[in-house]
């Protein structure tokens, strides 16, 4: 069990990412692809990617990137930009004594190749062998899929960030996931390496992630800045390709009126009633009206904030924005009309 320790000024400085990390998404999918768990979310993905990405950059990666165990940190470099070519800029421009040393590390559980001593010796043209083979693992495992990923992660994260202004960083950590637990100060994640780690005052991040499965993942060094990766909730049809979303956007158009349907995937990132009026291009009686009607259906989530209020997407909402209830919606679920 790894047991992290929180002081007050930790708890004043949790923070939970509103983007999926690039970078954390391509290690975590590439565990999950030697893996055969989540069959109902990733098979198709599986099958895609297996047909996309050449043999011999899939093993580079692999290399360094196994099912299971310890992966070099300098793949998800702390502190990284959200956008993937600024990500991968970063993790190749890494000092080449951490990545000596992270790789001195990981041949301690995986045996050396050429290619890997190359790596940790500085060798220009195995460092760019690696980044083109992360770029084209990238553009076919995680870019068709990214925008799936980003609604799913934003919605989780606003439901985070709602759990925490109301109630505060006791209820945020004790329902992070079920295999963690809360017991003030220390937060205590089953199933990783029995270790106690201290944040010392530096806070934490919590990044939801698509691709992590079952249980939460840190760096593993402790001197660099504290992460917690942890799954959001998993349901058929949260991958699905970029290329695909026009047939569940007109599906659900059909389903809740085009104007309805483009208030439902406006609050994935929350927003006022304000925003929702100009993001839909209507008027803010219509956006209430809207509003109203979606929360009503049990969609979305309407709370105040301030002088204004403001609207979340439901994990129904999702559901429906992800093409999940698109072959028939689960019994109780109400349609709704314009």
């Amino acid at each position: 069990m790894l047991r992290i320790h929180f002081t007050p000024r930790d708890l004043a400085r949790v923070t939970i990412s509103t983007t999926p990390a690039p970078l954390w998404e391509i290690l975590l999918s590439l565990h999950m692809l030697q893996h055969s768990d989540g069959r109902l979310v990733f098979d198709d993905w599986r099958r895609h990617v297996r047909t996309k990405v050449a043999p011999d950059q899939m093993r580079l990666l692999l290399e360094l990137m196994p099912a299971r165990g310890y992966s070099p940190d300098f793949l998800t470099p702390a502190d990284c930009p959200s956008d993937f070519d600024s990500a991968l800029e970063k993790a190749l421009a890494t000092p080449q004594q951490q990545v000596r040393s992270e790789l001195d590390l990981l041949s301690k559980y995986r045996p050396v190749s050429p290619w890997t001593r190359e790596l940790a010796q500085g060798d220009r043209s195995a460092m760019r062998k690696l980044g083109n083979a992360i770029r084209t693992y990238h553009d076919a495992a995680i870019a068709p899929y990214w925008k799936s990923i980003g609604t799913h992660v934003a919605a989780d994260q606003a439901h985070r960030g709602d759990a925490l202004a109301r109630h505060g960083v006791d209820r945020l950590l004790s329902s992070l996931h079920p295999r963690v637990r809360w017991v003030a100060p220390v937060l205590q994640v089953l199933d990783m390496n029995d270790r106690d780690f201290y944040l010392d005052g530096r806070g934490i991040e919590l990044q939801p992630s698509a691709f992590c499965w079952q249980v939460p993942t840190k760096l593993r060094d402790p001197g660099l800045k504290p992460i917690l990766v942890y799954p959001i909730q998993h349901a058929p049809g949260i991958l699905r390709q970029s290329s695909d979303a026009g047939r569940p956007s007109d599906a659900l158009g059909s389903l809740l009126g085009s104007t309805r349907a483009a208030a439902l995937e406006a609050a994935v990132e929350g927003c006022t009633t304000t925003e929702l009026a100009k993001r839909c291009n209507i008027s803010p009686a219509a956006a209430s009206h809207q509003a109203t009607v979606l929360r009503e259906a049990g969609l979305i989530t309407t709370r105040r904030a301030g002088a204004s209020v403001k609207h979340e997407v439901t994990q129904l909402g999702i559901w429906l924005l992800s093409g999940y209830g698109s072959g028939g919606l689960r019994h109780g679920t109400r349609a709704v009309t314009s």
